[in-house]
């Protein structure tokens, strides 16, 4: 059985997969700054795209992309603006969420859907 972590990390590995496969290159993934983390840092074209995963087992605390407060939006726009000075030359940039749930299929194994907001806030 897999605890919050490991499901966790889970997820941002599958929705990595799944911007990849939707054209995004992966630049970094759990960032660290001085406030906060970014799940994924990705490109598209000539923008960062900045990426919170939001997992939910289920809707019962509230949906995903509810739980992204404007508290942790800002510590994610202060990350992302260290990632920009510090780490590459491209300027343009975009904050991205990508709200995930699971399904367990008849074999056991899981699925994810993808719920894709581009300049989610």
């Amino acid at each position: 059985m897999q605890n919050s972590r490991d499901r966790g990390q889970d997820a941002e590995l599958a929705c990595c997969n799944y911007l990849q496969q939707q054209g995004l290159k992966l630049l970094a993934k759990n960032y660290y700054g001085r406030r906060g983390e970014l799940d994924l840092v990705m490109q598209d074209n000539n923008t960062v795209v900045f990426v919170e995963v939001r997992f939910r087992k289920n809707n019962v605390y509230g949906g995903a992309l509810e739980s992204i407060t404007s508290s942790k939006q800002e510590k994610l726009r202060i990350t992302a603006e260290q990632y920009l000075q510090r780490e590459t030359k491209l300027k343009n940039g975009r904050f991205d969420v990508v709200a995930m749930t699971e399904k367990v299929q008849n074999n056991g194994s899981n699925i994810y859907s993808f719920e894709w907001i581009k300049n989610a806030f």
